[in-house]
């Protein structure tokens, strides 16, 4: 592998300590089968026993739209944050109800109000079953082979389970394909809505504060579980500790952390540095601008734009962030060292080298084809929420006919109860603006590829993005979710035959995409999953299981202290006050962002200043371990994630302890809060256990 010179200059420094660092760090996201009892032991003298790491896990909660959450009362509450809550929120809001600004809370079962397509998942079971997996792609099959040969054994996997026990089950790859298990999860689709606060405390700060330290955010919300019509009994739950953790405590994070890239090879590294970030930061500046000007049409348009608003802001913050990683000479150092001490170790062993060395080869190929395709692949889309729902009913007649092995995943039957909750959600569709993101997409891909492009000309057939935007949102009935009901059940011959213009560029669009698909598996995405699935195959060659894998949205454990770190030239505290809540806002004279809800002026002298806010520990977390609880050794409830620091950004790609930060809200905030504040005691006694 070709090294730039600037990062040579560092190699030595940094391969050398390169050991103790890893030995000594709060790094990693465990799965629940191979926990750091070596590292807890030898840092804090704890060591898990079986009965609290499942305790755990059976008290951890995923929230299948993308974030993470907890059980925290034996009658199926359950806590996350209010910007993982804010798609619910926002699918139960209406001009008139404003749930997202203005808060909810339900004072009795009967108030609270069901969510339109909220999926939670528990994972009660997991299974190695790598090697019948790996025993699926004989010797000398062909690429193409291989791909087919994986799918089908990894469907057959889950069917399997599905049939046999109810669950969902997913077959999902670790340490990039060294290791593959069947994930069981006990779901739960009636999840009622019960308290979020207002939208101003709960993003205190707004997009300036965001991934910053010290904070002030109240970014909680509490959900409940029902089965039957009736909350739902639950063994395993956290109970609550008010008084939080201390400075310098051992504490814990059970959560869903979405991806990382931190076993990627340098190569991919590069990749992403010099081709995916630019054009991925490129296009959500031009969503967003799309968005704002949306939004400044009047309040109404403002309400149904600032979900998406709040989420492109805060995907491109973090993002920016991760770049600025990228492009730091020490991190790419540290990166280069840890691949040149596993090559070497490699190449030093002529079995090892005759193994697992075309690896890397093979991924550099696969890299050069995705380059050369960046552009095609990155724009051959047209962005409209009615059109997923056309292109899912197309996909859907078409696949079902298949094999089950031979699926797409949403459509394989251990996948199908999903793929159709979510494809009759009653959650409403915002035409005006499904237009106009739908005619800036139009026009992106237009600049991207030129009207000539094969797969522009097939879309726009001599139509402007202006025109078409017009005909397939204005003329589809599929805002309706009975109408997208009815066309399923008509199955392919009603899918065929339909007329509605989202399900015409449907059916347009998806044999183009299928044969790309196909070409991406042959030259690209299947020389990559070999290719790594034998780098993960060495490292633990070289290793041994002596580290974690990249996150992948599944159930993972971190661990850490609560500490402060060093920051601009000064000290970051452990944790901030209300004190400090307050300073902030009449430091900016309540304006904008810095506002405070009605109550927090009107109550101040009811509450403790002194009270906890927000604290930080340096426990390794990303994006989907929002919502997650943090507990300490005795596995009590001491606070909730729902950030980093601006310093964890660069964490999707390696982890630096001296300043990485996850940022939580205070147990003794949250039950403040609730009894003095928004007159909900019964859920704060719920919570206490009283």
């Amino acid at each position: 592998m070709v090294v730039q010179r600037s990062v040579r200059l560092l190699l030595a420094a940094v391969v050398g300590v390169l050991c103790v660092s890893y030995a000594m760090a709060d790094e990693g996201m465990w799965t629940f089968d191979n926990p750091p009892r070596k590292q807890l032991k030898e840092l804090y003298g704890f060591e898990p026993t079986k009965e609290w790491l499942d305790h755990v896990r059976l008290s951890s909660v995923r929230f299948n739209d993308g974030g993470s959450g907890a059980f925290v009362s034996a009658d199926g509450l359950v806590i996350t944050n209010h910007h993982v809550a804010r798609g619910q929120l926002q699918k139960m809001s209406s001009q008139q109800k404003n749930y997202v600004a203005d808060g909810f809370y339900a004072r009795t079962y009967a108030e609270e109000l069901k969510s339109s397509d909220l999926e939670l998942n528990v994972l009660v079971g997991m299974q190695d079953v790598t090697a019948r997996v790996i025993a699926a792609m004989k010797p000398g099959m062909s690429t193409k082979e291989a791909v087919a040969a994986r799918k089908a054994v990894m469907a057959a996997i889950s069917k399997e389970s599905k049939e046999k026990t109810g669950l969902r089950a997913d077959v999902v790859s670790l340490y990039q394909g060294g290791e593959y298990w069947l994930y069981t999860y006990k779901q739960y689709t009636d999840v009622r809505l019960v308290m979020a606060p207002e939208e101003k405390i709960a993003f205190y700060g707004g997009d300036a504060d965001n991934f910053t330290f010290p904070r002030y955010d109240l970014d909680m919300a509490f959900f409940r579980v029902y089965e039957n019509d009736t909350p739902v009994k639950v063994e395993h739950f956290f109970r609550w500790n008010a008084a939080g953790a201390a400075d310098g405590e051992l504490v814990f994070v059970s959560g869903h952390p979405g991806s990382t890239n931190r076993l990627q090879t340098y190569a991919q590294t590069e990749y992403q540095r010099d081709v995916a970030y630019p054009m991925t930061l490129k296009t959500l500046k031009r969503r967003l601008a799309v968005l704002n000007a949306y939004a400044v049409r009047g309040a109404e348009q403002a309400r149904q734009a600032r979900g998406s608003i709040f989420g492109l802001e805060n995907s491109l913050k973090a993002m920016t962030g991760e770049f600025g990683g990228l492009n730091d000479r020490e991190t790419m150092a540290k990166k280069a060292a840890e691949e040149k001490d596993f090559r070497d170790r490699i190449m030093a062993n002529p079995t090892w080298q005759a193994q697992y060395a075309w690896a890397w080869d093979s991924i550099g190929v696969a890299l050069e084809r995705q380059r050369a395709q960046a552009n095609t692949r990155s724009f051959r889309s047209v962005r409209s929420r009615l059109l997923s729902f056309a292109t899912t009913l197309v996909q859907y007649v078409e696949e079902i006919k298949k094999p089950n092995g031979e699926r797409l995943a949403p459509y394989q039957d251990a996948n199908l109860e999903g793929t159709r909750f979510r494809l009759f959600s009653p959650a409403p569709v915002y035409l005006d603006l499904d237009e106009e993101q739908c005619i800036d997409g139009l026009r992106e891909s237009l600049e991207a590829l030129g009207a000539d492009e094969p797969f522009m000309k097939a879309v726009l057939r001599g139509k402007t993005p202006e025109a078409l935007a017009k005909e397939l949102v204005r003329g589809s009935k599929l805002a309706d979710p009975a109408v997208r009901r009815q066309m399923l059940e008509g199955g392919e011959k009603a899918v065929r035959a339909s007329e509605d213009p989202a399900i015409v560029l449907a059916r347009i669009i998806e044999p183009m995409n299928r044969e790309t698909r196909s070409w991406e598996e042959k030259n690209i995405s299947g020389l990559l999953t070999r290719a790594s699935e034998k780098i993960g195959e060495a490292r633990f060659v070289v290793y041994g299981k002596t580290a974690y894998p990249d996150a992948t949205f599944t159930l993972r454990l971190s661990y850490g202290t609560v500490k402060g770190y060093p920051m601009n030239g000064t000290v970051a505290p452990a944790k901030t006050t209300l004190f400090g809540l307050y300073d902030r806002a009449y430091s900016f004279d309540l304006k904008g962002a810095f506002d405070l809800p009605q109550r927090y002026l009107d109550r101040i002298g009811s509450v403790d200043l002194k009270t906890p806010v927000n604290f930080v520990s340096t426990c390794d977390i990303i994006g989907g371990n929002s919502g997650s609880p943090v507990i300490n050794a005795k596995g009590e409830y001491v606070g909730l994630i729902f950030d980093g620091n601006i310093e964890s950004l660069p964490g999707r790609f390696l982890y630096a302890e001296k300043a990485n930060r996850a940022v939580s809200v205070h147990s003794a905030y949250i039950i403040h809060s609730l009894r003095k504040l928004y007159d909900a005691a019964p859920l704060a006694d719920e919570l206490e256990g009283k």
